[in-house]
This record gives structure tokens, sequence and C-alpha cells, in this order.
């Protein structure tokens, strides 16, 4: 489906569809995937994650409903700035963890959840780290092994920016384990390709955070354990590109506040 003013609605499982939104960027990738749920023969639709305030996109949505629901894996704008707008052009809910992006009168999304719209069983699933209201959503009957729709917990390449201090290690190493129980669902992330196997992509994911938590540990003893941020991330993140050296410094930061407090405690 092509829409006159040109965005494309492309599958990406048996009971989605996808849209990217024209905001490329160092952090966005190619640019937020917006999805559109629904089941086999079923006119009302479920879209999750608006993306930016574009009209051309925002419209591209609409036109694939009627719109029953609209969803917000987490806050960032990428992910929320259109969620209003579109509310206007469909007159659908809004719902998020956080009740500040939570609009005509959708109430705010709680780990557990089971939602029954468009045809569907969405389960939220909790996964604070990269943002505190950071959720994925579980679509058992998508496919042999179901699928789950990442957000920015888990990406389609790359890996994910913890947004510290409202994201934290911690949080985010027990949402790996929370996803990786899921199995070998399909990944259907907010941006890149969707993968395969989620259990195998949480295995990846894990092995690259405690790679980087020894490559801490080795820089603070070098530097000290009191080494600041910033001296932190030019040791570990040295041919960084200037253009992501903030979300650098932020994970640098969510990982230092992991170590000091696991010393602390011990």
């Amino acid at each position: 489906m092509t829409s006159a003013s040109g965005p494309a609605l492309h599958r990406s499982s048996p009971l989605t569809q996808s849209i990217l939104a024209p905001n490329p960027g160092p952090m966005s990738l190619d640019g937020t995937n917006s999805y559109v749920l629904r089941a086999p023969e079923h006119q009302g639709a479920v879209v999750v994650d608006p993306g930016p305030l574009d009209e051309a996109h925002l419209h591209a949505l609409a036109a694939a409903g009627p719109v029953e629901l609209i969803l917000v894996t987490h806050r960032h704008a990428d992910h929320t700035a259109g969620s209003i707008r579109l509310r206007e052009l469909t007159r659908a809910p809004v719902r998020a963890a956080d009740p500040d992006h939570c609009h005509g009168g959708g109430a705010p999304l709680q780990g557990g959840e089971s939602i029954k719209a468009a045809g569907l069983e969405i389960r939220v699933v909790a996964t604070p780290g990269h943002t505190s209201d950071s959720v994925c959503f579980h679509l058992p009957d998508d496919g042999p092994h179901g699928s789950v729709l990442t957000g920015d917990t888990i990406l389609g390449r790359g890996t994910t920016m913890l947004d510290y201090p409202d994201g934290t290690l911690g949080d985010y190493l027990a949402s790996l384990d929370r996803l990786e129980a899921l199995g070998e669902a399909a990944v259907l992330p907010a941006h890149g390709p969707v993968l395969s196997s989620l259990e195998g992509i949480v295995g990846s994911y894990r092995s690259h955070r405690l790679d980087r938590l020894g490559q801490i540990r080795a820089a603070l003893d070098r530097l000290g354990r009191a080494a600041a941020v910033r001296d932190v991330t030019d040791a570990v993140y040295s041919d960084v590109d200037p253009s992501v050296r903030r979300a650098a410094e932020t994970s640098v930061a969510a990982q230092l506040h992991y170590l000091r407090g696991r010393a602390a405690r011990q």
C-alpha cells in the first residue's frame, strides 16, 4: 500500500505492517518504524509508535485504519511526537506507560497487561533500561514463535543507548532476562530491520554489555576509581563519532552507576 504522498506500508510479519518515518539520523538509524497491527480480515488496526510530527507519515498511518488504538513504546520524541496529531486524525486513544503520553482517555500501560484490539492479543512487557518507561509488545500469535515489538530496547542493528539517569543498566539487564524468556520470537524493532530469534539477539546484547563493563573496569584500574565520565568515555570509546558522543557518555554514566552501586553493596 502506498499513499498519494508517498509513504509505503510494508509487510513486517504475518500480523504486522510498518511504515518508515522520514527521520533518519545518528540515533534513529534509517528512521522510526511505525507499526500497524491487525488480525487477518479485521478492519480495525492498532498503531505502535506513530513517530515524528510529519503529516504525510501520519496520514499514511491513519489511512491504514480505521485505527482503534495507538500505543507507544517509550517517551522519546521520535516515537511520540506524532501521537497527538494521529489521535486527532483517527480519534483513537493513545496509551503509554508514562501518563504524560496518554491521550484521549487512554490509560497508562501496565507490565503483564493483555490488550485485546484489532482482533489480536497484545501482551505488554515492562522493559525499563533504555528509559524508565520503556515497554515491549508481545504478539504470541504472530507466526510460529510469535513476535515482539521492541521499541528501542532491542534495535535492528547496533546497540541500545541507556538514557541515564532515567534509564539504568541494572533495569536493562533485568529487562533482557525478561525478553529472553520469550524464546525465538521475531524481533520488530523501532529502528533497523526485522530480526529473527529474540533469544539469540538478547544473548548477543548481554555479551556486549558485559564486554563493555569489562572495558570500563580496566579503564578505572588505569584512571582511578573516581574517574570522570568524560575520561572513561575517552578511554573506552576512543573512536566514537562526534554525532553520538553524548550517547556514549550517557551509556558510560549508566555503567559507572551500576559498577559503583555494586561495589558499595559489597
